[in-house]
C-alpha cells in the first residue's frame, strides 16, 4: 500500500530524525537517491557528458537539487544552475561549484541545450503557484525537450491537497522523499507529477502508523476481497436488492446488475420497471415488482442509477433508507438526499457521487470539487455521517463522517468517461457491501476492479463501453488475486 502524508506530519519526522543525525545528513540522503533516479532516467552511460540544468529555490528543496547536481557533475554531466530565489542553499550552491557545476544568468540557452531539468524551484513547503519571475523559466523548461524532473513536488502543487492554485511546472517524474505527499496522488497536482518515484531517508520510523492518504495495490486488494468457503451459499456470500432504471433509462438497471453479478453477489434482487430487460440480460437476476420492502431477504440495497427524477426516485430512496441493511445511493439516488436521513440509520451508508452530483449536495459549483477533491470527499462524508466515493480523474473515498485516511484509488483511465460505467461500479460496490465488508474496503475495492477492467477492456486501443467493462471484472479479479 502506498500511504501519504502532510507536510506537518513530514516536517515533525524530519526533525526527529535529523536531531540523531550529524547535520546535514538528511539532505544528503534525499540528494544521493535523487541523483540515482536522475541517472536512471538519463539512461545507462549517457551521464557523462549530459547537459543538467538546475531550477533553484532559496529553501531546502533548492538545496536537494544543488546537492544532486554535484553528484552528477562528478560523474562527468555538465550541470548549470538558474537561481531562482535571491539566493540559495549557501553549503549546496558550494558543492556544485566544487564539482565543476556553475550558475548561468541565461537560463534560456542553458534548457534550450539541457537534457534533463531538475525543478527545485519551491517544494513541500510552497502555497500558491509559481512565482512571477520563475513562470517564463518554467514555461521554456517544459518547452525543451529535456526530461523534466521535480525535487519532492512539482513547483506550484499545494502538496497536502493536490490543487494548483496558478501556475505550476508539469514533470516527467517526482522524486519525493520518505513517505509519499498527497498531492502526488489526487488531481489535479497527479497530472502535474509524471511517474512517481520514492526515495527512503529513514524517517518511516517517525511518521505516524495511520497516514493522510492511502492508495491500495493489487495485494491490499486481494487480502480484502471475500472469498467463498465450502458450506457458502447464496445469503452467506450476499444477496445485493438493487432499485435502478427507469422507463427512458432501463440500461441503467441491467448494467448495475451486470456490476453486482460480476462482482461477487450470491444472487441480485431487482426492483423496478426494467425487470423485462434485466431478466433478458441476466436470466439469473431475481426480480420484484415492489416495493424495495416486499422484495426478499438482502444483506444491502444499491438505489439510483437510471431512476430518473421523478416522485417515484425520492420514494424509492426514502424506502431504501429505511431499511437495516447497508446502502449505496448513486446518481439519481442523491438528487433529494436529506443529510439527517442519512446520519441517523444506523446501517452503514455509501455515497458515490461524481463531481457535479457532489456540487450539488454540497451547494458549491462542479469547478470548486474538481479543484479541492480532498477537501469535497471529506466535507460530503461528514455533512451526511456517510462514506463517500467521489468520482472523476481520481477517484477517492472517505470513511463515515470525514475521519480517518482518505483512499485514493491509482488504476482508472480516462476511457472510463463513458455512459453507465458509474452503474457498473454502483452494482459492483454494492455486491461488495452485501458480501460483508465495510463501505470504506467495499468502496476502494470496487474502484480498484473497475478501473483495472477497464484498462482490460481498452487494451491500449481505445474507446470502451461500460458492458465491456463488466465483461471485464472477471479478468481484473484474476490479475488482484494471481499478479
Amino acid at each position: 500500500m502506498r500511504t501519504a502524508h502532510h507536510v506537518e506530519t513530514v516536517r515533525a519526522a524530519e526533525a526527529a530524525l535529523m536531531a540523531r543525525l550529524p547535520e546535514g545528513a538528511l539532505m544528503h540522503r534525499a540528494a544521493a537517491g535523487l541523483a540515482a533516479a536522475c541517472c536512471s532516467l538519463l539512461g545507462r552511460g549517457r551521464v557523462y557528458g549530459s547537459r543538467v540544468v538546475l531550477l533553484v529555490g532559496s529553501g531546502d528543496n533548492g538545496g536537494d537539487a544543488l546537492y544532486a547536481g554535484a553528484r552528477l557533475a562528478r560523474r562527468g554531466a555538465g550541470v548549470a544552475a538558474v537561481l531562482l530565489g535571491g539566493r540559495a542553499h549557501g553549503a549546496g550552491l558550494a558543492a556544485l561549484r566544487a564539482a565543476g557545476g556553475r550558475v548561468t544568468e541565461d537560463p534560456y540557452e542553458a534548457l534550450a541545450a539541457a537534457d534533463l531539468v531538475l525543478d527545485g524551484v519551491t517544494g513541500i513547503g510552497g502555497r500558491g503557484g509559481l512565482r512571477p519571475e520563475a513562470v517564463p523559466v518554467a514555461r521554456a523548461a517544459r518547452g525543451s525537450d529535456a526530461v523534466v524532473v521535480a525535487v519532492d513536488l512539482p513547483s506550484g502543487v499545494d502538496a497536502d491537497t493536490g490543487e494548483v492554485a496558478g501556475e505550476a511546472l508539469r514533470a516527467d517524474a517526482t522524486v519525493t522523499f520518505g513517505t509519499y505527499k498527497p498531492g502526488l496522488l489526487v488531481d489535479p497536482g497527479r497530472e502535474y507529477a509524471g511517474a512517481l518515484r520514492l526515495v527512503d531517508i529513514g524517517i518511516g520510523p517517525y511518521l505516524p502508523s495511520v497516514p493522510d492518504l492511502e492508495a491500495l495495490q493489487h495485494e491490499d486488494v486481494a487480502r480484502l476481497l471475500p472469498e467463498p468457503a465450502a458450506e457458502s451459499d447464496k445469503y452467506r456470500r450476499g444477496v445485493l436488492g438493487i432499485v435502478a432504471g427507469s422507463a427512458r433509462y432501463p440500461g441503467a438497471a441491467v448494467l448495475a446488475v451486470a456490476g453486482a453479478l460480476r462482482g461477487g453477489a450470491g444472487a441480485v434482487r431487482y426492483v423496478g420497471p426494467a425487470r423485462e430487460a434485466v431478466i433478458a440480460a441476466h436470466p439469473e437476476t431475481l426480480v420484484h415488482a415492489g416495493p424495495p420492502e416486499k422484495a426478499g431477504r438482502v444483506q444491502a440495497w444499491a438505489v439510483g442509477p437510471g431512476l430518473g427524477d421523478g416522485p417515484g426516485a425520492e420514494v424509492a430512496v426514502a424506502e431504501v433508507l429505511a431499511s437495516d441493511v447497508p446502502v449505496l445511493v448513486d446518481a439519481d439516488g442523491l438528487r433529494a438526499l436529506d443529510p439527517e436521513a442519512v446520519r441517523e440509520r444506523a446501517a452503514p451508508t455509501l455515497l458515490t457521487p461524481h463531481a457535479g452530483e457532489a456540487a450539488a449536495l454540497l451547494g458549491t459549483d462542479r469547478a470548486e470539487v474538481e479543484a479541492r477533491r480532498l477537501a469535497a470527499v471529506r466535507e460530503l462524508a461528514a455533512r451526511y455521517g456517510a462514506a463517500v466515493l467521489l468520482k472523476g480523474s481520481t477517484t477517492l473515498v472517505c470513511g463515515p463522517g470525514g475521519t480517518g485516511p482518505v483512499r485514493v484509488n491509482p488504476t482508472g483511465t480516462p476511457w472510463l468517461a463513458t455512459a453507465g460505467s458509474g452503474d457498473v461500479l454502483s452494482g459492483l460496490a454494492g455486491s461488495l457491501l452485501a458480501a460483508g465488508l465495510g463501505p470504506l474496503d467495499a468502496a476502494s475495492c470496487a474502484a480498484y476492479l473497475h478501473g483495472l477492467a477497464a484498462r482490460r477492456a481498452s487494451a491500449g486501443a481505445g474507446p470502451i463501453t461500460a458492458t465491456e467493462v463488466a465483461d471485464a471484472l472477471r479478468a481484473a479479479w484474476r490479475d488482484v488475486r494471481e499478479p
